[in-house]
């Protein structure tokens, strides 16, 4: 990433707006307004402006983010390299910015203990959170907590089920719905608008996996009657438990068309219980959400057919969201961002680009 490069993301008018930026390590597709990182800025919903949150109206206090601690609580193991390369961000980030206290916590993807560590957190005087969180509910003793001592909280990739500009500031992450639908999209052209398919759900309790699964349903209803969804499972977003549920499928369902695997951790898992089963390459099309570099290599492979990039990069855009909102200007209750396509067409070319 070029550092010197900055892009102004949010607007006093309230509306997500997007000046020229550095074209970073996951350059975008499709034409639309930039935000740091190389992540597109878009407004939500449908470009219009929601609501918004002040320093004044959250009832916080300005301070130096170089100087204050910051946490930033990573919700599962990073094996992932979705949340290997979100936690780099983070950490890249704050070092760009000379922030000298940034406490770093990992969940090792058990919600108890993410409660405990973001708890210890602030009880270590932490003036701003950024939380990945593993579960959308369940965060209310944290929230309580944070808003008695009024610490901002910044949530990237997941939601948390609460108010904004009260429980937290804002939520910066993509959009989990429209993510299925494109998957979709890429699944009824895979198997030509008719077969079987199968999805190998995320883990349960989180808006990223209904979000996905209901994005999904919907656009196969709308426009491919042909297909029947007839085998769902959660793989829980791991490569492993991917590749025990897709052994499975193979068993219980030997005439399957396609796979939509909700993470590129669980399609990888499925290409290995493919090749176990002495199946080739195309035989069933895998389209999967995130945009890691073994997913997109395994498209040029010919193993899956599309990957739907889900950008982790969360660093910049959080850090900019957070100083904007101590300088008092409002900031919108989302900031949404457009995520690219991998296919065959752009395999091979793109994969310096993905993480």
């Amino acid at each position: 990433m070029t550092p010197h490069l900055r892009t102004a993301a949010l607007a006093l008018a309230v509306l997500l707006t997007a000046a020229a930026c550095a074209k970073a390590e996951a350059p975008q597709s499709a034409p639309a307004p930039t935000g740091t990182a190389g992540q597109q800025v878009v407004q939500s919903p449908a470009g219009t402006a929601g609501p918004t949150c002040t320093l004044e109206q959250f009832g916080g206090t300005k301070f130096d983010l170089k100087t204050a601690t910051v946490g930033f609580s990573q919700s599962e193991k990073e094996a992932n390299p979705f949340r290997i390369a979100e936690t780099k961000s983070i950490r890249d980030e704050a070092d760009r910015l000379g922030i000298t206290d940034l406490k770093v916590t990992n969940a090792q993807s058990q919600f108890s203990k993410q409660i405990t560590d973001v708890q210890q957190l602030i009880a270590q005087g932490v003036r701003l959170l950024v939380i990945a969180p593993l579960n959308s509910d369940g965060w209310e003793p944290v929230l309580q907590q944070a808003a008695a001592k009024k610490i901002p909280i910044i949530t990237v990739d997941r939601k948390i089920n609460a108010k904004a500009c009260s429980d937290y500031l804002t939520f910066i992450g993509s959009d989990f719905y429209e993510q299925g639908k494109r998957a979709a999209d890429r699944m009824i052209d895979a198997v030509g608008g008719k077969g079987k398919v199968a999805i190998l759900l995320g883990a349960p309790g989180n808006n990223v996996t209904t979000e996905r699964t209901n994005g999904f349903k919907d656009r196969v209803k709308e426009q491919a009657p042909g297909i029947t969804i007839s085998f769902e499972q959660t793989g829980e977003f791991a490569r492993e438990k991917g590749q025990q549920v897709t052994e499975q499928l193979i068993q219980s369902n030997p005439d399957i068309n396609g796979i939509y695997a909700e993470n590129d951790e669980m399609a990888l898992g499925a290409v290995t219980a493919l090749k176990g089963a002495g199946k080739e390459p195309g035989d069933i099309k895998i389209v999967s959400v995130d945009g890691t570099r073994s997913a997109v290599q395994s498209i040029a492979d010919g193993w899956l057919h599309a990957v739907i990039e889900s950008n982790p990069r969360f660093g910049p855009l959080a850090f900019e969201t957070a100083q904007k909102f101590l300088d008092g200007e409002p900031i919108p209750d989302k900031v949404i961002i457009s995520d690219r396509d991998y296919d065959t067409a752009n395999a091979k070319d793109s994969l310096g680009e993905a993480y």
